[in-house]
């Protein structure tokens, strides 16, 4: 109940500080006794296994079966064809598997963490899976939360937590004790959890649990905790064996005792049975599921998704229903600019047809007045201002060239008490103050708009439009300028200046 306690509290008991941090033999220490922080992978199977999984089947014992059963008889063609069915099958679904496990450890290894640390005092970047419980873990937007941290400090942080929650919007984190023992995951807004993502903002955490003592490690143990489910081409296919081996042994024996009581010889009658009962057992059966399942298996690799057992194909190809509790389950969780809204008319968008004045007023508080990083051609940030990014980039306007004409000297990051978002850029003709945020609360502080025509006076209807486009199920943010600033008139915890220019 990590929540319950205050930062001051969970420091003295894990014997650490935000400073200093434990030391690295401390740390050393506490990753004997705890393990590494990693959640497990289940235990690596063999070749060997793999293969007896593959022939466990019960069509694949019926054939054996019947290999033996041809023998017996002399019937060397038959028993040939089906030790061969029997292995291409089996050495199919091995070579499906081992690959499909190779893939998902090369995925693993690349996607190796590394996390920063306070240690002996200073900071460090260290492995994640030696983290400890009591280490003073940094976070900054774009990273992957390392471990279960309590929170000490946190400056606007947005975490996104679908991974383990199913909510789809970034959750606003703090540093105040959650005084409700009976508090869900969702509601411990004082706590980071493990395998998370930070879209915004920085913070500073203490590790209290790592590995499989995280909320995450939990989860993966409840699903290795029951045996593997068979899917429904298993089942149906076990039953159909069953089925086929209940009909053989009952027609054999009743060919076998009406040639008896014909007064046929008994040996004659058994060779006979067993001949009837090879011919009866579909041998061509499983190389056609498998072959079926492996075109299956292929075809999907070409869309970028890793089919591990084959059998999964057909599972997926059962599915009629998917039942889904959470808004952004089933999305991408990637968000784009729909619809804008400036003097008077609504366009799809950031696009030609807008007044060029306009769009390039929109466009440099989109990318300037955002905390998205860029690198390696990589989008990382809250999905919100990743989306604004975007599609001022995509008409020309980069937030990398627009700071270096005008640099950010100051900032007021979002509240939930402000409703939105700040910032001061020093420009050639003086500074520029830019903002985004709640219609109601930008649109409240402007005095005029600006148009295709230059400034004018503010529509009286653009809380209406607004809250249409809300109904229509957009988010919506309202984008406004101030020139000739200075950064003393704005107070971060006072009300806003009332003479902003509205832009859309």
């Amino acid at each position: 109940m990590w929540h319950l306690q205050s930062a001051r509290a969970i420091l003295r008991a894990l014997g650490t500080s935000p400073d200093i941090g434990l030391t690295s033999r401390e740390a050393a220490e506490k990753l004997k006794a705890t393990g590494p922080n990693e959640i497990s992978a289940t235990e690596r199977t063999g070749i060997g296994k793999l293969l007896l999984h593959q022939l466990s089947d019960f069509m694949i014992a019926l054939l054996i079966i019947a290999a033996v059963i041809s023998g017996i008889v002399g019937d060397v063609i038959d028993t040939v064809a089906i030790v061969v069915i029997v292995v291409l099958n089996a050495a199919f679904g091995v070579f499906q598997e081992y690959r499909a496990r190779r893939a998902v450890a090369a995925l693993r290894k690349m996607s190796a963490q590394t996390a920063r640390v306070i240690r002996d005092g200073a900071r460090k970047d260290v492995a994640a899976r030696s983290l400890v419980p009591g280490d003073i873990v940094l976070l900054e937007a774009g990273d992957v939360v390392p471990a279960d941290l309590r929170l000490i400090e946190a400056n606007s942080l947005g975490v996104d937590e679908s991974a383990l929650t199913g909510e789809s919007l970034p959750v606003t984190k703090h540093t105040d004790i959650v005084d409700a023992a009976d508090a869900v995951i969702a509601e411990h807004l004082n706590m980071a959890f493990k395998s998370t993502l930070v879209n915004r903002g920085r913070a500073l955490g203490i590790a209290v649990a790592t590995g499989r003592s995280t909320e995450i490690g939990r989860i993966a143990d409840l699903l290795r905790s029951g045996p593997p489910p068979m899917s429904p081409l298993q089942r149906r296919l076990g039953v159909l064996g069953r089925r086929i081996g209940v009909a053989v042994i009952v027609i054999c024996t009743l060919v076998f005792l009406i040639g008896l009581l014909q007064g046929q010889p008994a040996l004659l009658m058994f060779l006979t049975a067993l001949s009837l009962a090879v011919a009866a057992i579909p041998e061509a059966l499983p190389a056609v599921v498998t072959v079926s399942l492996g075109l299956g298996a292929r075809h999907l690799s070409t869309m970028k998704a890793l089919v591990r057992r084959l059998p999964a194909v057909e599972t997926l190809g059962s599915v009629t229903y998917i039942c889904a509790d959470k808004t952004g389950t089933l999305t991408e969780n990637k968000m784009k600019v729909g619809a804008v809204y400036c003097d008077g008319r609504e366009y799809a968008g950031l696009t030609p047809e807008m007044p060029k004045p306009l769009a390039s007023a929109m466009a440099e508080v989109m990318a300037l007045c955002n905390d998205v990083d860029y690198e390696s051609g990589t989008l990382k940030g809250d999905p919100t201002e990743e989306a604004l990014f975007s599609a001022a980039k995509a008409i020309g306007f980069d937030k990398t060239e627009l700071e270096r004409d005008k640099p950010r000297i100051a900032e007021f990051p979002f509240e939930s008490e402000r409703r939105c978002m700040m910032t001061i850029h020093e420009t050639g003709a003086g500074r520029l103050a830019l903002i985004k945020g709640a219609p109601e609360r930008v649109i409240e502080t402007c005095v005029d708009q600006l148009t295709s025509r230059g400034r004018s006076k503010l529509e009286s209807n653009i809380l209406d439009v607004a809250a249409e486009f809300g109904a229509r199920g957009y988010r919506v943010l309202a984008l406004a300028f101030k020139e000739a600033v200075t950064q003393s008139s704005f107070d971060p915890e006072g009300d806003l200046p009332r003479d902003w220019t509205f832009i859309g």
